[in-house]
């Protein structure tokens, strides 16, 4: 049963969807990456969009660091291997795309590896936030820069 609920953050209204085992969005009202929920269920009691919510209320009130919920990110074989690894990054740290490629083997894979990141389906759980550029800029956000700015911040890094 695909069933979503909304989810009022500090950064915005946020979409939560599952198949019902599992998280399989989390995506920000400007997301143009957001599926279409027409047909699905709104009912933020169905498993695991209740303990999402929870868990993200205690992440954005500084309560929280790490997730722990069952995801099922939908993607190809190399996206699935950069979406498991942001999930290393730890809380309160950055990494750049390049130390990521690196990281999944694919030194020269930068680019690739930043276009896996922009198609990340379950963005701040799988922490695609805390990939900046080598110099330490910000770069491109599915959320806007804004929202990126403001996670990094709350995570005591900006």
């Amino acid at each position: 049963m695909n069933a979503y609920t909304h989810f009022d953050s500090p950064i915005g209204r946020l979409l939560l969807t599952t198949d019902g085992t599992a998280l399989t969005g989390l995506y920000m009202e400007i997301s143009r990456k957001a599926p279409s929920t027409e047909g699905w269920v709104e009912d933020g009691t169905v498993a695991p969009l209740a303990e999402t919510v929870r868990q993200l209320t205690e992440y954005f009130a500084g309560a929280r660091r790490k997730f722990d919920l069952p995801l099922r990110l939908k993607g190809t074989a190399f996206q699935q291997r950069v979406w498991r690894e942001l999930t290393e990054i730890p809380y309160g740290e950055t990494w750049s795309y390049g130390q990521l490629a690196k990281r999944i083997n694919k030194p020269s894979a930068s680019r690739a590896v930043g276009l896996a990141n922009g198609r990340n389906p379950i963005s701040i759980l799988v922490p695609c936030h805390r990939v900046i550029g080598a110099n330490g800029s910000l770069t491109g956000y599915g959320g806007g820069l804004e929202r990126k700015q403001w996670l990094l911040a709350h995570e005591g890094l900006r």
